[in-house]
């Protein structure tokens, strides 16, 4: 069983929620980020605004909370901000990074509870979608020219179309996977949407960099085997709230 964490808070309504839950189902003390200063002590918290990225950075070890891999609570993105309109989805839990791997051999029981539509490997697709992460993103894995490096990379693999895109782009990327040949994203969590519609997805983060090898662009491959273990990296926050969460987590860290 790993060490309890200090949960941080901020006076953001959607880490207020999530860190009030996390610390109830833990059985963890709550301090606000403007408190906190036992940079010896594992943390958990949810985001990297409001402070919470500098706590993350001085401390040894932290859970991050963020959005699911899959069934995500809604959000609408608009005018440059973010909406999200219910917390009725999954959220990540991440022990000493912000995304997991996707490495395991979890069974396929929390996969299955989604639902999710599966769809096979397409053997079709006229452009690759460089997916842009956000400048909070870029500025964090300090990547600030991602859309020009990237680009370089990828043509040195493929000579298809690339078509750039981002949270706040006007077509849905829902849309626009239909004719996709390959999916590309620095650490993007729809880059694993994408794999459930049968587009192949690659990451430039190393965390996520042994799914797919860009090299290998054009003769792709899905593991679905990841849904399985990523299905056991979320949880919704009921099961956060009841401990659930953190029984699994603690002793399944990954």
């Amino acid at each position: 069983m790993m060490e309890k964490p200090i949960v941080i808070y901020t006076d953001h309504i959607i880490n207020r929620t999530l860190c009030y839950n996390f610390a109830k189902g833990s059985d963890s003390l709550l301090c606000s980020v403007k408190d906190f200063k036992e940079f010896d002590k594992t943390i958990a918290t949810y985001g990297v605004l409001r402070g919470t990225l500098e706590v993350i950075k001085k401390v040894k070890n932290y859970y991050y909370m963020d959005h699911g891999y899959f069934n995500q609570s809604k959000r609408i993105f608009k005018n440059n901000l973010t909406k999200v309109e219910n917390m009725d989805g999954y959220f990540r839990i991440v022990f000493n990074n912000f995304i997991h791997n996707g490495k395991g051999n979890f069974p396929n029981d929390r996969l299955k509870k989604l639902n999710l539509e599966i769809i096979d490997q397409k053997k079709t697709g006229s452009y690759i979608i460089l997916s842009e992460p956000s400048e909070t993103m870029k500025r964090i894995y300090n990547v600030p020219r991602w859309i020009e490096d990237t680009t370089k990379l990828v043509k040195k693999y493929s000579d298809r179309k690339l078509l750039v895109h981002n949270k706040f782009s006007k077509e849905k990327l829902d849309v626009i996977l239909k004719d996709a040949w390959a999916f590309v994203s620095l650490q993007s969590t729809a880059g694993f949407m994408a794999m459930s519609k049968g587009v192949p997805s690659y990451f430039t983060d190393d965390t996520l960099a042994h799914i797919g090898k860009i090299q290998n662009i054009e003769n792709p491959f899905i593991d679905y085997k990841i849904f399985n273990n990523l299905a056991y990296g979320q949880w919704t926050l009921k099961e956060i709230e009841t401990g659930e969460a953190w029984e699994n987590i603690s002793n399944n860290i990954y």
